[in-house]
């Protein structure tokens, strides 16, 4: 069964095949040994599919296209969404010289070259720009060096990066960037890919209606990843089969995922994880864990995940949290999948049963709007050296008593700003760790009262 609408785009995509001799008549590839992907590759940014909030009328690339002004860029975005060939084509329409490399391969040596050469086409006023593939895995002294050439006009930078930018590049390189977040493929975007391999081959996918929408599915918004379950699916048919999702299944070894990592599903699973974890449910929480993995999520991702319940919803009621919930980060780091999965497990356990607290989130947050509304206030002089004779005439230091003289380590001095007052932002409640530190901030504002008084 044909799923409303394909036959229409197949006839469509046959016919443009044909009249740009995309096969032969008698319906042979010459080009047979390269892979679906390569001989799909978009000649035209048009052709992108999957991306119309960069590249459609308004789109932030289609823009800087029609005022010729590009400048240095970060895609960020799942495998298979365009990325290199977006870089490639961007290149081609502002008429840049295209270099390519990959951080995985690549090392000061190899960056040196490549700016090198990319200098001395500048001196025949030829623009390079440079595609770095997996950006994310260059270390700090290595994205440091692309910002000289990326100030100078050298080159104009795009890296690539499946990896969220905030996290996993330096901050003078994202000043320096603009980051356009690629997104998964639709159901509509790879249906059009399927339209074009479908023409390109000549002859339609052997999959009922059902199967159809299940690879589209397996593809988990990965147009490379589609075409290359159709190639699967090619070379598994005999003459005259129609694969149901069952025999799809069986044939590539592969399982829909339970989720779309994009989309609700994705959000919907994350929210229920934290939240069982805030409920202090290990049993729901482990469930969560496990389904996330089974659909693929990136264990990292959970990792970092947990890392934030324990200083959002923990923080010093167990200050042990912070130390698990890093502790399995980088034994999954070290360990890999499926052995490191387990350490993600020990932590979610640790965090779901330790005692809750939210007092250190609900403090900063504080702190920093007040922060914020106070703007510039000076702290008081007696917390400020005088390292000079002039900062020390004009009272710098003055009056300053070192805690560990004072009887019990504890002047009580105020430290605030004098425009601002004493403030207070931390309320740790009766739970946990925090029933310790709530005793001594009691005691010391028992001691703080005594010492004020004339």
């Amino acid at each position: 069964m044909q799923r409303p609408g394909t036959s229409t785009i197949f006839d469509e995509m046959v016919k443009r095949a044909a009249q740009t001799s995309l096969f032969a008549a008698a319906g042979l590839d010459r080009d047979a040994p390269r892979p679906l992907a390569d001989k799909l590759r978009p000649q035209q940014l048009s052709d992108v599919v999957g991306q119309g909030h960069l590249l459609g009328r308004d789109g932030a690339l289609t823009r800087m296209l029609d005022t010729r002004s590009l400048g240095s860029l970060i895609f960020w975005g799942p495998p298979g969404t365009g990325k290199t060939t977006v870089a490639r084509l961007l290149a081609h329409a502002t008429e840049f010289y295209f270099e390519q490399i990959s951080a995985i391969f690549s090392g000061v040596a190899d960056l040196k070259k490549v700016f090198d050469a990319a200098r001395a086409r500048r001196e025949t006023s030829q623009g390079t720009l440079l595609f770095v593939d997996e950006i994310h895995r260059f270390n700090r002294a290595q994205q440091d060096s692309f910002l000289p050439v990326m100030e100078d006009g050298t080159i104009i930078l795009v890296g690539a990066t499946t990896e969220n930018p905030s996290f996993e590049l330096i901050a003078p390189l994202l000043s320096r960037s603009r980051v356009l977040v690629f997104k998964p493929l639709d159901e509509t975007a790879i249906e059009k890919l399927l339209a074009r391999a479908e023409a390109i081959e000549g002859r339609r996918l052997p999959l009922d209606a059902e199967a159809r929408a299940s690879l589209i599915r397996m593809a988990d918004g990965d147009g490379r990843a589609a075409l290359t379950l159709a190639e699967e699916v090619w070379r598994a048919v005999r003459a005259g089969e129609t694969f149901g999702a069952a025999a799809l299944q069986e044939i590539v070894q592969r399982r829909a995922p339970i989720y779309d990592k994009s989309q609700d599903g994705h959000y919907n699973l994350i929210s229920a994880l934290h939240k069982s974890v805030r409920g202090s449910d290990p049993d729901a929480a482990l469930y969560y864990l496990a389904r996330m993995l089974d659909a693929g999520e990136d264990p990292l991702y959970l990792a970092r995940r947990i890392v934030r319940m324990a200083v959002e919803d923990i923080g010093l009621a167990d200050p042990q949290a912070l130390v698990v919930a890093n502790a399995a980060k980088d034994a999954y780091d070290f360990l890999g999948s499926p052995e490191g999965e387990l350490a993600l497990a020990e932590a979610v356990i640790y965090v779901a049963t330790a005692p809750k607290s939210n007092a250190t989130y609900t403090a900063f947050g504080a702190a920093k709007r007040t922060a914020k509304e106070a703007g510039s206030l000076l702290p008081p002089k007696h917390i400020l050296n005088a390292p000079t004779k002039l900062m020390k005439s004009e009272g710098y230091g003055a009056g300053y008593e070192y805690d560990h003289d004072s009887e019990e380590a504890f002047s009580g001095q105020d430290y605030f700003p004098e425009k601002l007052g004493r403030q207070k932002f931390y309320d740790p409640p009766e739970r946990g760790f925090e029933r310790e530190i709530r005793k001594r901030l009691e005691y010391w504002a028992k001691l703080r009262s005594e010492r004020s008084d004339p």
